[in-house]
Protein backbone atom coordinates (compact mmCIF):
# COMPACT_ATOMS: atom_id res chain seq x y z
CA UNK A 1 0.00 0.00 0.00
CA UNK A 2 1.51 3.23 -1.64
CA UNK A 3 1.67 5.92 1.35
CA UNK A 4 -0.70 8.76 1.31
CA UNK A 5 0.46 11.48 -0.50
CA UNK A 6 0.42 14.90 1.49
CA UNK A 7 -1.51 18.33 0.14
CA UNK A 8 0.20 21.78 0.78
CA UNK A 9 0.82 22.29 4.27
CA UNK A 10 -0.25 25.95 5.24
CA UNK A 11 -2.54 28.34 7.34
CA UNK A 12 -6.26 29.32 6.67
CA UNK A 13 -7.02 32.52 8.42
CA UNK A 14 -10.64 32.15 8.70
CA UNK A 15 -13.30 34.74 9.80
CA UNK A 16 -15.75 32.61 12.04
CA UNK A 17 -18.92 33.54 11.93
CA UNK A 18 -21.56 33.28 15.08
CA UNK A 19 -23.56 30.09 15.89
CA UNK A 20 -20.62 27.91 14.86
CA UNK A 21 -18.14 26.09 17.28
CA UNK A 22 -14.39 25.97 16.42
CA UNK A 23 -14.51 22.37 15.88
CA UNK A 24 -17.22 22.84 12.83
CA UNK A 25 -15.13 24.80 11.48
CA UNK A 26 -12.31 22.30 11.46
CA UNK A 27 -14.68 19.96 10.35
CA UNK A 28 -15.49 22.08 6.91
CA UNK A 29 -11.79 22.47 6.39
CA UNK A 30 -11.14 19.05 6.86
CA UNK A 31 -13.61 18.40 3.96
CA UNK A 32 -12.04 21.49 1.67
CA UNK A 33 -8.47 20.25 2.54
CA UNK A 34 -9.36 16.61 1.67
CA UNK A 35 -7.52 15.66 4.80
CA UNK A 36 -8.30 14.61 8.61
CA UNK A 37 -4.84 16.60 9.55
CA UNK A 38 -6.22 20.11 10.48
CA UNK A 39 -6.60 21.90 13.82
CA UNK A 40 -6.92 25.60 14.87
CA UNK A 41 -4.80 27.98 17.23
CA UNK A 42 -7.02 29.56 20.37
CA UNK A 43 -11.01 28.17 20.58
CA UNK A 44 -13.54 31.00 19.90
CA UNK A 45 -17.16 30.48 21.39
CA UNK A 46 -19.87 29.96 19.28
CA UNK A 47 -21.30 33.35 19.92
CA UNK A 48 -17.83 34.87 18.85
CA UNK A 49 -16.90 36.17 15.30
CA UNK A 50 -13.57 36.71 13.45
CA UNK A 51 -10.11 35.69 13.59
CA UNK A 52 -9.74 31.61 13.91
CA UNK A 53 -6.31 30.52 12.65
CA UNK A 54 -6.52 27.14 10.91
CA UNK A 55 -3.47 24.71 10.27
CA UNK A 56 -3.46 22.36 7.16
CA UNK A 57 -1.10 19.08 7.09
CA UNK A 58 2.31 19.68 8.67
CA UNK A 59 1.16 23.53 9.94
CA UNK A 60 -0.91 21.99 12.27
CA UNK A 61 2.65 21.48 14.57
CA UNK A 62 2.72 25.26 14.21
CA UNK A 63 -0.39 26.01 15.90
CA UNK A 64 0.52 25.52 19.70
CA UNK A 65 3.20 28.01 19.22
CA UNK A 66 0.90 30.11 17.46
CA UNK A 67 -1.93 29.89 19.99
CA UNK A 68 0.88 31.77 22.74
CA UNK A 69 0.90 34.94 20.79
CA UNK A 70 -0.97 38.07 21.41
CA UNK A 71 -4.70 38.65 20.27
CA UNK A 72 -7.02 41.65 19.78
CA UNK A 73 -11.08 41.78 20.09
CA UNK A 74 -13.31 43.91 19.71
CA UNK A 75 -16.23 43.68 22.23
CA UNK A 76 -19.87 45.08 23.93
CA UNK A 77 -20.10 44.77 27.40
CA UNK A 78 -23.10 45.22 29.17
CA UNK A 79 -23.08 46.50 32.34
CA UNK A 80 -26.22 46.35 34.66
CA UNK A 81 -26.67 42.27 34.37
CA UNK A 82 -25.17 39.49 35.14
CA UNK A 83 -25.38 35.69 33.59
CA UNK A 84 -24.65 32.42 34.92
CA UNK A 85 -22.18 32.43 31.84
CA UNK A 86 -20.50 35.71 31.61
CA UNK A 87 -22.05 36.36 28.25
CA UNK A 88 -25.49 36.85 26.33
CA UNK A 89 -25.91 33.14 26.04
CA UNK A 90 -26.56 32.25 29.85
CA UNK A 91 -29.74 33.20 32.06
CA UNK A 92 -29.36 36.45 34.18
CA UNK A 93 -28.44 35.80 37.77
CA UNK A 94 -28.75 39.18 39.09
CA UNK A 95 -29.54 42.94 38.03
CA UNK A 96 -28.91 46.61 38.96
CA UNK A 97 -29.48 49.81 37.99
CA UNK A 98 -26.58 50.92 35.78
CA UNK A 99 -27.82 54.43 35.29
CA UNK A 100 -25.76 56.10 37.49
CA UNK A 101 -22.59 54.98 36.09
CA UNK A 102 -20.31 57.29 35.02
CA UNK A 103 -17.67 57.30 32.43
CA UNK A 104 -15.08 57.89 35.61
CA UNK A 105 -16.16 55.30 37.08
CA UNK A 106 -15.87 52.72 34.00
CA UNK A 107 -12.59 54.49 33.08
CA UNK A 108 -11.35 53.40 36.75
CA UNK A 109 -12.53 50.03 36.31
CA UNK A 110 -10.87 49.70 33.44
CA UNK A 111 -7.36 50.87 34.42
CA UNK A 112 -7.64 48.22 37.40
CA UNK A 113 -8.11 45.34 34.62
CA UNK A 114 -5.22 46.44 32.20
CA UNK A 115 -1.84 45.55 32.80
CA UNK A 116 -0.77 42.31 34.24
CA UNK A 117 -3.42 40.86 36.41
CA UNK A 118 -4.97 37.63 38.43
CA UNK A 119 -8.09 36.55 36.27
CA UNK A 120 -10.52 34.01 37.72
CA UNK A 121 -11.59 32.31 34.05
CA UNK A 122 -15.51 31.77 33.47
CA UNK A 123 -16.81 28.76 34.81
CA UNK A 124 -18.14 28.14 31.06
CA UNK A 125 -14.86 27.46 30.06
CA UNK A 126 -12.90 24.96 28.75
CA UNK A 127 -10.56 24.52 31.47
CA UNK A 128 -10.56 21.52 32.95
CA UNK A 129 -10.85 20.63 36.81
CA UNK A 130 -9.71 16.97 37.96
CA UNK A 131 -9.90 16.07 34.30
CA UNK A 132 -13.43 17.16 33.54
CA UNK A 133 -14.40 20.30 31.73
CA UNK A 134 -15.38 23.52 33.83
CA UNK A 135 -18.44 23.81 31.83
CA UNK A 136 -19.38 20.34 32.14
CA UNK A 137 -19.54 20.55 35.73
CA UNK A 138 -21.45 23.73 35.44
CA UNK A 139 -23.69 22.33 33.22
CA UNK A 140 -24.58 19.37 35.73
CA UNK A 141 -24.85 22.23 38.81
CA UNK A 142 -21.77 21.51 40.87
CA UNK A 143 -20.78 24.20 42.82
CA UNK A 144 -16.76 24.72 42.53
CA UNK A 145 -14.33 27.48 42.49
CA UNK A 146 -11.63 28.35 39.42
CA UNK A 147 -8.12 29.48 40.66
CA UNK A 148 -7.15 32.90 39.22
CA UNK A 149 -4.13 32.83 36.61
CA UNK A 150 -1.89 35.40 35.50
CA UNK A 151 -2.64 36.96 32.11
CA UNK A 152 -1.73 40.34 30.49
CA UNK A 153 -4.14 43.14 29.24
CA UNK A 154 -1.85 45.38 27.63
CA UNK A 155 -4.22 47.51 26.20
CA UNK A 156 -8.46 47.68 26.94
CA UNK A 157 -10.26 50.99 25.85
CA UNK A 158 -13.75 52.09 25.42
CA UNK A 159 -14.55 53.32 22.43
CA UNK A 160 -18.45 54.08 22.85
CA UNK A 161 -21.08 54.09 25.53
CA UNK A 162 -24.90 53.47 25.25
CA UNK A 163 -27.20 52.99 26.11
CA UNK A 164 -29.82 50.12 25.09
CA UNK A 165 -33.35 51.35 23.55
CA UNK A 166 -35.79 50.24 25.84
CA UNK A 167 -33.43 49.76 28.41
CA UNK A 168 -32.68 52.32 30.97
CA UNK A 169 -30.92 50.38 34.03
CA UNK A 170 -28.52 48.68 31.16
CA UNK A 171 -25.31 50.71 29.99
CA UNK A 172 -23.65 49.09 26.69
CA UNK A 173 -19.83 49.66 26.00
CA UNK A 174 -18.29 49.06 22.95
CA UNK A 175 -14.54 47.97 23.57
CA UNK A 176 -11.05 47.05 22.28
CA UNK A 177 -8.94 44.56 24.10
CA UNK A 178 -5.22 43.15 23.33
CA UNK A 179 -4.03 40.84 25.54
CA UNK A 180 -2.30 37.71 26.51
CA UNK A 181 -3.17 34.20 25.54
CA UNK A 182 -5.30 32.84 27.81
CA UNK A 183 -7.38 35.79 29.03
CA UNK A 184 -10.87 35.74 29.00
CA UNK A 185 -13.13 38.32 27.17
CA UNK A 186 -16.16 37.30 29.14
CA UNK A 187 -14.29 37.21 32.72
CA UNK A 188 -13.47 41.17 32.36
CA UNK A 189 -16.66 41.70 31.35
CA UNK A 190 -17.84 40.14 34.71
CA UNK A 191 -15.42 41.59 37.30
CA UNK A 192 -15.83 45.27 35.30
CA UNK A 193 -19.22 45.05 36.23
CA UNK A 194 -18.56 43.64 39.82
CA UNK A 195 -16.32 46.42 40.66
CA UNK A 196 -18.56 48.75 39.47
CA UNK A 197 -21.26 47.10 41.57
CA UNK A 198 -23.66 46.87 38.94
CA UNK A 199 -22.86 43.37 37.36
CA UNK A 200 -21.73 43.03 33.65
CA UNK A 201 -21.82 40.46 31.16
CA UNK A 202 -20.10 40.30 27.40
CA UNK A 203 -22.82 40.68 24.55
CA UNK A 204 -20.27 40.53 21.68
CA UNK A 205 -17.20 39.42 20.78
CA UNK A 206 -14.97 39.54 17.28
CA UNK A 207 -11.30 38.62 17.71
CA UNK A 208 -9.71 40.62 15.08
CA UNK A 209 -6.16 39.25 15.49
CA UNK A 210 -3.94 36.58 16.10
CA UNK A 211 -0.61 37.22 16.66
CA UNK A 212 0.36 38.53 12.93
CA UNK A 213 -2.83 37.62 11.49
CA UNK A 214 -5.52 39.67 11.34
CA UNK A 215 -9.05 40.06 9.82
CA UNK A 216 -7.34 41.87 6.47
CA UNK A 217 -5.97 38.13 5.55
CA UNK A 218 -9.13 36.52 6.75
CA UNK A 219 -11.60 34.64 4.57
CA UNK A 220 -15.60 33.96 4.91
CA UNK A 221 -16.20 30.01 4.85
CA UNK A 222 -18.37 31.07 1.79
CA UNK A 223 -15.42 32.53 0.21
CA UNK A 224 -13.74 29.40 0.73
CA UNK A 225 -16.19 27.46 -0.66
CA UNK A 226 -15.50 29.16 -3.79
CA UNK A 227 -11.69 29.00 -3.70
CA UNK A 228 -9.75 26.78 -1.46
CA UNK A 229 -5.89 28.04 -0.55
CA UNK A 230 -3.41 27.73 1.84
CA UNK A 231 -0.95 30.34 3.19
CA UNK A 232 2.04 27.80 2.59
CA UNK A 233 3.91 27.14 5.56
CA UNK A 234 7.09 29.02 5.04
CA UNK A 235 5.23 32.36 4.61
CA UNK A 236 3.32 31.38 7.31
CA UNK A 237 6.33 30.81 9.87
CA UNK A 238 8.17 33.66 8.62
CA UNK A 239 5.05 35.68 9.00
CA UNK A 240 4.88 34.33 12.91
CA UNK A 241 8.49 34.06 14.12
CA UNK A 242 11.50 36.14 13.95
CA UNK A 243 13.63 34.73 10.89
CA UNK A 244 17.07 32.74 10.74
CA UNK A 245 18.96 31.94 7.91
CA UNK A 246 21.09 28.76 7.73
CA UNK A 247 23.92 27.79 5.31
CA UNK A 248 23.46 24.62 3.56
CA UNK A 249 25.60 22.59 6.25
CA UNK A 250 23.86 23.87 9.06
CA UNK A 251 20.46 23.02 7.08
CA UNK A 252 21.26 19.64 6.99
CA UNK A 253 21.96 19.19 10.62
CA UNK A 254 18.90 20.72 11.88
CA UNK A 255 17.26 18.44 9.26
CA UNK A 256 18.55 16.04 11.03
CA UNK A 257 17.87 16.69 14.45
CA UNK A 258 21.10 18.04 15.81
CA UNK A 259 22.16 21.27 17.98
CA UNK A 260 24.10 23.41 16.48
CA UNK A 261 25.73 26.84 17.48
CA UNK A 262 23.63 30.25 16.93
CA UNK A 263 24.73 33.58 16.75
CA UNK A 264 22.93 35.69 19.41
CA UNK A 265 18.81 35.43 18.20
CA UNK A 266 17.77 36.67 21.21
CA UNK A 267 15.04 35.49 23.44
CA UNK A 268 12.08 34.25 21.92
CA UNK A 269 11.01 31.44 19.37
CA UNK A 270 12.52 31.88 16.00
CA UNK A 271 11.90 29.78 12.29
CA UNK A 272 14.88 28.29 10.82
CA UNK A 273 15.08 28.90 6.87
CA UNK A 274 17.74 26.79 5.05
CA UNK A 275 19.53 28.29 1.89
CA UNK A 276 16.78 27.02 -0.62
CA UNK A 277 14.10 28.98 1.20
CA UNK A 278 12.54 26.09 2.99
CA UNK A 279 11.22 26.20 6.67
CA UNK A 280 13.30 23.95 8.85
CA UNK A 281 12.43 23.99 12.01
CA UNK A 282 11.17 26.20 15.11
CA UNK A 283 14.34 26.69 17.20
CA UNK A 284 14.85 29.04 20.72
CA UNK A 285 18.82 29.68 21.62
CA UNK A 286 20.05 27.61 24.79
CA UNK A 287 23.51 28.57 25.86
CA UNK A 288 24.77 29.58 22.63
CA UNK A 289 23.18 26.41 20.29
CA UNK A 290 19.65 26.12 18.82
CA UNK A 291 17.36 24.22 20.57
CA UNK A 292 14.91 22.35 18.03
CA UNK A 293 11.12 23.72 19.18
CA UNK A 294 9.70 21.80 16.63
CA UNK A 295 11.09 20.20 13.18
CA UNK A 296 10.17 20.83 9.84
CA UNK A 297 12.36 19.69 7.30
CA UNK A 298 10.25 16.37 6.86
Amino acid sequence: MSPRKEGPSGLVVVDKPGGLTSHGVVSRMRRLAGTRRVGHAGTLDPMATGVLVIGVERATRLLGHLALTEKEYAATIRLGQSTVTDDAEGDVTSEASAAEVTRAAVDAGVAALTGAILQVPSKVSAIKVNGVRSYTRVREGEEFELAARPVTVSAFTVRETRVPDGAPGLLDLDVTVTCSSGTYIRALARDLGAGLGVGGHLTALRRTRVGPYDLTGARTLEQLEESFEVLPIERAAAAAFPRWDVDADQARLLGNGVRIGTPALGAGTHAAFGPDGRFLALVEEQQGHAKIVAGFAQ
